[in-house]
């Protein structure tokens, strides 16, 4: 049973391998692309992320107002995410009627503007309802 199981192995692994190398040619430029984004993860964006996060749960020790922000981040690191391809490159297709024609910089910016305006109400409000608790007691 085990030398069956070795044997899958063994296959398995030749046969990604030899579907890597005949995908190989077909990336072209876009290999350092492709190997290049998890290394920058790793190196970069992983690390600043987790400084942020050590950095906020320092400096704000209310849990509700640490989720709300931290849910604003995310949001904003989506945004900014997704907005990279847009707001980076050159078109590389021919233009899409209808798709290409927007201000995508002030697209972002609308969009970050609306999070961090909600998360802005929502801890203004909390802030608000629990004064006016505090007070009637």
């Amino acid at each position: 049973m085990r030398a069956v199981r070795l044997l899958l192995l063994v296959l398995g692994v030749a046969a990604a391998a030899y579907g890597g190398w005949l995908l190989l040619p077909q990336f072209g430029t876009a290999l350092p692309w492709l190997l290049g984004g998890p290394v920058l993860h790793d190196v970069l964006v992983a690390p600043l992320v987790g400084l942020v996060g050590l950095g906020l749960g320092r400096l704000v020790t209310d849990r509700f107002r640490l989720a709300w922000i931290g849910a604003g981040l995310l949001a904003s690191a989506t945004l900014l995410l997704l907005a990279v391809p847009l707001l980076w490159r050159p078109l590389s297709a021919p233009p899409n009627p209808g798709l290409p024609d927007r201000d995508y910089p002030l697209g972002l910016a609308a969009g970050l503007a609306v999070v961090w305006a909600v998360v802005v109400i929502v801890l203004v409000v909390a802030t608000l309802v629990g004064r006016r608790g505090t007070n009637r007691s």
